[in-house]
C-alpha cells in the first residue's frame, strides 16, 4: 500500500473516527407540493457538518460525533431523536434552558422544496436566534474531545462560520485545538453571500476564511468558492466555462496549495443543472501535484439534490481515512453524492456496498 496522503491518528489511539461541528436543524419538506400552499410536511433533520457526520457513521460504519446546541424543548427532543436515529453520538451537545416561547433559543427550521423539471429546488428558511447560532467559545470542551477522548478528522464548514461572529469564533478556536492534538481537518466553504451582508461582506469573509485555510488539509469548494472564500486574484480563468469543465479548478488548485502549503486535498463537484430533476455530476480531487476526476454522470437523475455534496465530502473523507488513494476518493466521494440524490431528505440512506457496486459500474438493476 502506498504513503497515506494524509497522517491520521490511529484508530486503536482514538475514541472517534470524526466529530463535526455545525447547526442541526429540522427540515419540513411538502414532498413533491410547495411550501406556499402545503397541508403537510415530512420532518428530516439535516445541517451540512451534521450530514457529513451522519453519513460517516451509517454508510461508511465510522465512529461519529457532533458538536452543536439545542434547546432543551419538544423540538430539541425531536432533533435528539433524528440524530439517534442516524447513529452520531451527542455527548458535546450543549442543551440550552428554554423560556417556553423560544424568544432565548430555539431550533433553526429549514423549508425546503426539492424542485421538479423547470421548478428549482427551493430553500425558506427560518433559523435566526437558534441555540446552535448563539455557541460561544468555552462552551464545548475540545480539550476533552480531541485531548482525552482522540479524534481522527474534524469537520466544519462556510455556513455554521458565517452564521455570527461568535460562531467563527467556536470554529477558529476547535480548529487551534485539533491541530494541537494531530487531527486531520476538512472544510466545506460553502460561501453563502446573505450571510456575511450584514457582517462585512467579502472582506470580512475573506479575512476569516483565510485564518481557517491556514489550519486546514482538506478543503471543499468549487472554483467560485476559492476565489470569493479565499480572495484569490487568478490570471487565466475563463468566464462561460460548462459547470462541469474543470479548468477553472486546475487553475485555482496549484494557487490555492501555494498560498496555503498545509493544504494536502483540493475537491469539488462539478455540475450542470439540465432541470431539477436532471444534472450532469463528476467530481476533481488534487493532492499530491495531481488531479484525479470521477467518471462525469451525464443526465443524472435527481430526486432531491440537497445534501450531495455532504455526502461528496464523507465519501471522500472514508476513501482516504482507508488511505485506498486519491483516484477511489474522488470515485467514492462522486458515487455516494449520487446515490445520496436518488432519496428525499438532507440525509445518506445508502450503504456502502451499494456505493462500491456503483463505482465498479453496476446501474440501476434489482439488488438481490
Amino acid at each position: 500500500m502506498s504513503d497515506p496522503i494524509l497522517k491520521l491518528r490511529p484508530a486503536s489511539e482514538t475514541r472517534w473516527d470524526c466529530a463535526a461541528l455545525g447547526e442541526v436543524m429540522l427540515r419540513l419538506d411538502p414532498g413533491d407540493g410547495r411550501v406556499r400552499n402545503a397541508r403537510q410536511f415530512q420532518v428530516w433533520e439535516g445541517g451540512g457538518e451534521y450530514n457529513f457526520a451522519r453519513g460517516m457513521s451509517k454508510c461508511w460504519g465510522k465512529r461519529a460525533t457532533v458538536a452543536t446546541a439545542l434547546p432543551d424543548s419538544d423540538l430539541g427532543w425531536l432533533v435528539q431523536d433524528l440524530i439517534g436515529q442516524g447513529g452520531v453520538d451527542m455527548s458535546h451537545v450543549v442543551w440550552r434552558e428554554f423560556d417556553g416561547l423560544g424568544r432565548n433559543t430555539r431550533v433553526g427550521l429549514n423549508f425546503t422544496e426539492r424542485g421538479f423539471g423547470v421548478r428549482p429546488a427551493l430553500g425558506v428558511s427560518d433559523r435566526a436566534n437558534s441555540a446552535a447560532s448563539q455557541l460561544r467559545p468555552g462552551e464545548i470542551d475540545w480539550e476533552r474531545l480531541f485531548g482525552e477522548e482522540g479524534v481522527r478528522w474534524f469537520h466544519t464548514g462556510g455556513v455554521f462560520t458565517a452564521l455570527a461572529s461568535n460562531t467563527a469564533e467556536v470554529v477558529l478556536e476547535a480548529l487551534e485545538v485539533a491541530k494541537k492534538y494531530g487531527v486531520i481537518v476538512s472544510f466545506d466553504q460553502n460561501y453563502r453571500a446573505s450571510l456575511w451582508k450584514d457582517r462585512g461582506g467579502l472582506d470580512a469573509a475573506q479575512a476569516l476564511n483565510r485564518k481557517i485555510a491556514a489550519m486546514t488539509d482538506v478543503m471543499i469548494g468549487n472554483d467560485h468558492d476559492f476565489v470569493v472564500c479565499l480572495g484569490m486574484e487568478i490570471d487565466g480563468l475563463v468566464k462561460g466555462l460548462e459547470p462541469t469543465d474543470p479548468k477553472n479548478f486546475k487553475t485555482l488548485a496549484p494557487q490555492a496549495v501555494k498560498a496555503f502549503p498545509n493544504l494536502k486535498v483540493l475537491a469539488t463537484t462539478l455540475r450542470a443543472v439540465r432541470s431539477a430533476s436532471v444534472n450532469d455530476f463528476g467530481a476533481i480531487l488534487w493532492a499530491d501535484g495531481a488531479f484525479y476526476e470521477a467518471p462525469m454522470r451525464d443526465g443524472l437523475a435527481i430526486y432531491d439534490r440537497i445534501g450531495g455534496g455532504d455526502g461528496f465530502a464523507s465519501g471522500l473523507a472514508y476513501a482516504l481515512m482507508e488511505n485506498l488513494g486519491p483516484q477511489a476518493a474522488v470515485d467514492y466521494g462522486a458515487a455516494h453524492a449520487a446515490l445520496a440524490m436518488t432519496t428525499p431528505g438532507d440525509t445518506s440512506m445508502v450503504r456502502l456496498k451499494e456505493v462500491e457496486a456503483l463505482v465498479k459500474g453496476a446501474g440501476a438493476r434489482v439488488i438481490r
